[in-house]
Order: C-alpha cells, then structure tokens, then sequence
C-alpha cells in the first residue's frame, strides 16, 4: 500500500520512515541529510539525480511495507 508520495519532502519521509534511508542510498541519492533534503520533495530530488521517479516510489514504499510486515510478525 503506498504511503509515499513523490510530493512529500525528502526530509519529511526519511523522518517519517527511516527505512527508507537505505533505499534512498541505494538509488543514488547519499545526499539524505544536505541542504536540499530540507526543502525538495523526492520528484525534485530525484530529477536533480535523475533517477527513474516510479522506480524510486515503488523502491520507498516497498521499504515501508516491509518495515511494517516484519512488525506485524513480531506481534
């Protein structure tokens, strides 16, 4: 179920959804906590890296589904 949208600020998901970290990293964008993270959202972001916008989300909000899987196990 996406819960990301590439609208929401780069800065915003990752504090949100901190596993998202390694799938930002893993796409290119090591710049998680410069300046721009502050205020661009990931479609920003992504076109500034140029990276594939959808294969970006579906790599973002995989992770989250993953993250929120494993704690629904755990339980």
């Amino acid at each position: 179920m996406a819960k990301i949208t590439k609208d929401m600020g780069i800065l915003e998901v990752v504090q949100q959804y901190p596993e998202t970290i390694e799938a930002f990293m893993n796409s290119g964008m090591g710049c998680i906590g410069c300046a721009a993270a502050h205020f661009e959202n990931i479609e920003q972001g992504a076109a500034a890296h140029g990276l594939d916008i959808d294969l970006l989300m579906a790599a973002l909000n995989a992770a989250v589904d993953d993250a929120e899987a494993a704690k629904a196990e755990a339980k």
